[in-house]
């Protein structure tokens, strides 16, 4: 199917407005329903899944440290919109086949509001999973100003409830994020990138089966989606008018498990200013962006000088990344239309400040706890492919378990030919660097032979993370600051079809030392 690129204006989501604002707290309630959304004009509307009815969900925003409630309710059909897998693990056909569960990623949240994928729940909460403990999540935002994005999360469906379109952003502003004197009101866009296959009467198709399935079982989990469409905020391939002025761009990538390299055919540079835990030190002048699953970046755009002309976005990133099939500059490698047509309708004063904040250099020591955790991948009893962390399933106990206020070093050996994107629930990290390795010598023997220095991370990754991409055949290490709650949570990687079928492993903080 061939569809008209730039026919239809990008969509900005709603700010959702709270149910009641008292002094010392905010209420929401946000209800998942299924409804039909144009993506594109020259389709039939589709049928979606959305926070609040729309696709991406409204857009929450909050300040730092405010004190923030939100009842989560699922009115969802009992039937979903994809074929379900049950050999899945925590899709069994016992349990019910539409669960759902949010999770407000990069956000430091208690463990009964975070989300665990296991504490799901049904319509009217008339069924829930063993990790459930409350309808009403609690959120303390004590964090300074970033972008953060809530999604589902239920066991074994989160690859299909995120396509069905379960994703939105989170927001938290500061007093100092003002002060920088950034672009804002308008001139501030959240822009999610996700890629998607529609059908001709404009249903949303995902396969149910890999491309070569000797297991005989379908529906079956496939090892990865890679849609033909790219989708920004819920239309294909939209246009944006923009007026020539600097505008601020959340990007974020909400795709299965595309990456997204971007430049701008101009040939101008992006201005970074963030990443996915708030701003760099400084700004950064570049010419192209690589954003894996779940990652975000904070950037301003300038178009002062391009009234009247036209900026495309591009994407160049394989699928598979780095490994599979380039991008096709049909298709795939076209993501929306900046067009400078917009009167100004005010003297654009805003800065890309040469100075944004000051951040803590973690340093590796001695006396860190450093934890070797093997990405790779198996084969299921089926011949399917298996992508696990550290050669453990789901269900197997237990093994990372720091301690609250330490910091520890954790080592990603990659031996697949994936580049992985590792999230980390609760915490903020930093990359110290990747190491080349031989690969094969590892296999055989469980050693590191490195085969080159240590990489610094790149420009645009040094500053605080929640998801950290981990290319082939490297050692990529982190350092990781454990706080400020104890108890149960995740890790995993984002590409969700890896992580609905085992790449997720529980892990436990445990109370400091006396």
């Amino acid at each position: 199917m061939k569809l008209v690129k730039f026919k239809d204006p990008l969509p900005i989501p709603p700010v959702l407005k709270p149910k009641w604002k008292l002094g010392d707290y905010t209420y929401y309630e946000v209800i998942m329903k299924e409804t039909k959304q144009s993506l594109h004009s020259d389709l039939p509307n589709t049928t979606i899944w959305g926070y609040d009815g729309i696709y991406p969900g409204p857009t929450i925003e909050v300040e730092s440290g405010e004190r923030v409630f939100v009842q989560w309710k699922n009115e969802l059909p009992d039937k979903h919109l994809f074929p379900i897998d049950h050999t899945v693990h925590g899709a069994e056909k016992e349990k019910p086949d539409v669960r759902t569960v949010v999770h407000l990623h990069g956000g430091r949240t208690e463990p009964a509001s975070d989300g665990y994928p296991d504490a799901w729940f049904t319509h009217g909460f008339a069924e829930k999973g063993p990790f459930f403990e409350k309808e009403i999540y609690e959120y303390g935002n004590q964090q300074n100003a970033r972008t953060l994005w809530y999604h589902d999360h239920a066991i074994g469906l989160t690859r299909l409830n995120i396509y069905a379109g379960l994703a939105g952003f989170y927001l938290i502003k500061d007093r100092h994020e003002r002060s920088l004197n950034l672009p804002s009101g308008p001139f501030d866009v959240p822009l999610l990138l996700q890629d998607r296959t529609l059908h001709d009467d404009g249903s949303l198709s995902y396969p149910n089966q890999p491309e070569n399935n000797s297991s005989g079982i379908i529906p079956s989990i496939i090892t990865s989606f890679f849609g033909d469409m790219i989708v920004v905020n819920g239309k294909v391939w939209p246009f944006f008018e923009v007026e020539p002025r600097k505008y601020r761009f959340r990007l974020l990538n909400g795709a299965n498990a595309r990456f997204f390299r971007l430049t701008l055919d101009s040939g101008q540079l992006f201005f970074q200013i963030g990443t996915d835990s708030g701003f760099l030190e400084r700004p950064i002048g570049i010419s192209s962006l690589l954003l894996a699953p779940a990652e975000r970046l904070d950037l301003i755009i300038d178009f002062s000088n391009m009234d009247g002309k036209s900026v495309i976005l591009n994407n160049d990133a394989r699928t598979h990344f780095p490994i599979g099939e380039p991008a096709n500059p049909e298709t795939t490698g076209v993501v929306m239309e900046f067009r400078v047509t917009k009167p100004l309708s005010s003297i654009d004063t805003s800065m890309i400040p040469a100075y944004l904040r000051q951040i803590n250099w973690l340093q590796a020591n001695s006396g860190q706890k450093q934890r070797y955790l093997e990405l790779s991948e198996e084969k299921d009893q089926f011949g399917r492919s298996l992508f696990l962390l550290d050669k453990k399933m789901w269900d197997d106990p237990i093994t990372e378990n720091p301690r609250h206020s330490s910091i520890e070093r954790w080592n990603f050996i990659n031996t697949d030919g994936d580049d992985h994107p590792i999230h980390i629930h609760l915490v903020q990290f930093q990359i110290l660097e990747r190491r080349p390795f031989d690969v094969n010598y590892y296999k055989k023997t469980k050693q590191l032979r490195y085969t080159g220095p240590g990489i610094h991370s790149e420009i645009s990754e040094r500053g605080w993370k929640d998801t950290v991409r981990c290319p082939p055949g490297h050692v990529t290490s982190i350092i990781i600051p454990f706080f400020p709650f104890t108890g149960q949570y995740v890790w995993h990687c984002h590409m969700l079809e890896h992580e609905d079928y085992e790449m997720m492993r529980p892990y436990q903080i445990l109370p400091p030392n006396e």
